[in-house]
């Protein structure tokens, strides 16, 4: 039997053994990316949507409704961070809220305003935001 080249059995079983806890654990892997792409998607959708809300603020005209402060808390930037009820406007856009507050005339210079658009939607169970600024010239 000496002279007989090749492995034995328990030598299979235990090659067997050690490829199947690598594949296991790499199969463990997939449940926790799942969940991050999903996260991810979710991110990438926000930033989509806050982005499109700005460029659709961008074209209106210097003295339009959605781009005035209704509640008077603009002032040298306060109010900016406001969700809800206390947001200058609001809209929805699937699962995600999107708030928008907009500085008093004139900051932070001359002739411009600050627009903060705030997207919020609901990341498994806890609440989950993204926001972006930006500054509108007076077009004159």
């Amino acid at each position: 039997m000496r002279d007989q080249k090749g492995f034995s059995l328990l030598e299979i079983i235990v090659a067997i053994a050690i490829l199947s806890v690598g594949i296991l654990a790499a199969g463990s892997l997939q449940g926790p990316a799942c969940k991050n792409n999903v996260i991810s998607r979710n991110y990438t959708e926000a930033s989509t949507i806050a982005t499109d809300r700005i460029e659709k603020l961008m074209v209106l005209d210097w003295d339009d409704t959605l781009l005035s402060d209704t509640d008077n808390d603009g002032t040298n930037g306060g109010g900016l961070d406001d969700t809800g009820t206390d947001a200058d406007h609001s809209a929805v856009d699937g699962n995600y809220t999107i708030y928008w507050n907009v500085s008093a005339d004139d900051f932070p210079v001359p002739n411009t305003k600050t627009i903060r658009v705030i997207v919020m939607w609901n990341n498994r169970g806890t609440q989950a935001r993204i926001s972006m600024d930006r500054i509108v010239p007076k077009i004159i």
